[in-house]
């Protein structure tokens, strides 16, 4: 069982005073039963149910009320109802639509025990009778291994330790480097962390790989409420993995001859089991911002193993000693998206993109970053920072005290004092692509520091 970064979050819900059960969401195959089974080991008592069981779905499905439901959830368990400290997770919880409705009585007449629940979100989603008691749960999102967890799984704890070391040292920076380009090969997803840390062997993943995809095509044919979504959602899985980082426009996707309500319907469902997300670009430089959803989404997928091993340019990543070389540089953007997405714990966290809403102008920024109400703007690039005109023109029309940017590469961390093409000043913080997961660090150490203006 390896470590999740999650778990800081599942502690520190178990102390609220006010804690109301806890919905997980997430992918199949993300691990999210691992987790809860690691999380249940500070408990004095864990019950576990699996509700695609008869005989634990009958616990809800034949009670007439809630002390009784709790009566035989403990008797058919051999738990103690006197055990205050115990952990109840219903796992497959769509199966039943009963012990959903339940929950509420969780909060308001239980609180003592802490209650989990996972189950799949297609299922959910397509089916109506499973709706969950709107103010009475809390939702978590488990994402894929982060590279964090990564190292942790492949017990690199001299990589952590200097992990943690802000400003990163530079002789760790070739290493690093290298087991990032390993992570973004690899992806995130346990079983084939897993696998790689006990045989180091990434021609063993394929398969590994391959047998997700089709988990999640069955799914699919398993759910779908009619053969024309079960199509269009066969068409957009068989193709997704080709349009990584890419804009994309329903209409007609990936050569089809599907219209533009029916792929953004199906695309919506595969967002909402967190398949994918689709990334909308917004034109303020300032929060609030409201993404602009007439506009083209950018397509992030589930995991960056995936699109790498099914789109067939593994060897091409292998290879390469600069992320951005590969595959346009979508590869890059897409790993450090997947990076940002988990140090999140909301699922209805969305990354955004900026475009310039102006006429005659392309440009546009990879990511943008909400850090204490400042927008940051990110680019994933290589070269020169004078090469980053969209950067520019954000800079230059940001109300932001702070003038602050990021850019990320392959190169060492590096914080330096430019100006915009027009003259304005700015912070640019280049940090190398394996330290993504920690931001937030080094944009407070990018404010308390000041490097004198290089020459351009």
């Amino acid at each position: 069982m390896f470590y999740r970064s999650t778990l800081k979050f599942l502690n520190n819900w178990r102390i609220k005073s006010d804690r109301k059960p806890l919905v997980i969401r997430g992918a199949r195959q993300v691990g999210k039963t691992t987790l809860v089974e690691i999380f249940s080991k500070g408990f004095r008592q864990y019950i576990s149910l699996n509700l695609e069981f008869p005989s634990d779905r009958k616990i809800f499905e034949e009670k007439q009320n809630f002390d009784e439901v709790l009566d035989a959830l403990f008797f058919n368990k051999n738990g103690d109802r006197k055990i205050s400290d115990t952990l109840i997770f219903i796992d497959e919880i769509q199966n039943c639509p009963e012990a959903i409705k339940y929950l509420r009585y969780f909060y308001e007449n239980k609180k003592e025990y802490a209650v989990i629940t996972a189950g799949s979100l297609l299922e959910t989603l397509l089916n109506e009778d499973v709706t969950y008691p709107v103010g009475r749960v809390e939702f978590l999102a488990v994402r894929p291994f982060s590279f964090i967890e990564f190292l942790s799984a492949l017990e690199e704890k001299n990589a952590l330790e200097v992990m943690n070391t802000i400003p990163f040292p530079e002789f760790a920076h070739q290493k690093l480097m290298t087991l990032f380009r390993r992570y973004t090969l690899l992806g995130g997803m346990p079983a084939v962390i897993k696998n790689y840390a006990e045989n180091m062997n990434l021609n063993e993943t394929k398969s590994i790989i391959g047998n997700l995809i089709l988990s999640y095509k069955s799914d699919i044919e398993k759910y779908a409420r009619n053969e024309t979504v079960n199509k269009i959602i066969r068409h957009i899985i068989d193709n997704v993995f080709y349009f990584a980082a890419e804009r994309i426009k329903f209409n007609r996707f990936a050569n089809s001859d599907y219209r533009s309500r029916e792929v953004g319907g199906c695309f919506r469902i595969l967002e909402k089991t967190m398949l994918i997300e689709l990334v909308y670009p917004v034109t303020s430089v300032k929060l609030p911002f409201i993404p602009n959803k007439r506009k083209s989404p950018k397509l992030q997928i589930l995991d960056t193993g995936l699109v790498n091993f099914y789109s067939g340019i593994e060897k091409d990543l292998f290879d390469s000693q600069d992320l951005t070389d590969v595959y346009k540089g979508r590869i890059a953007e897409h790993i450090i998206g997947q990076e940002l997405l988990s140090l999140e714990n909301s699922p209805s966290y969305n990354l955004n993109f900026w475009i310039r809403d102006k006429m005659q102008t392309n440009a546009e920024i990879d990511f943008v970053y909400n850090h204490k109400g400042d927008l940051i703007p990110i680019e994933i690039k290589s070269g020169t920072s004078g090469k980053l005109r969209s950067l520019h023109q954000f800079i230059n029309i940001s109300p932001s005290l702070e003038n602050l940017a990021v850019r990320f590469y392959s190169g060492k961390l590096q914080l330096a004092t430019e100006r915009t093409v027009e003259g304005k000043e700015f912070k640019l913080l280049n940090l190398p692509f394996y330290l993504c997961n920690k931001i937030e660090e080094y944009l407070e150490w990018a404010k308390k520091n000041s490097y004198p203006l290089r020459n351009n």
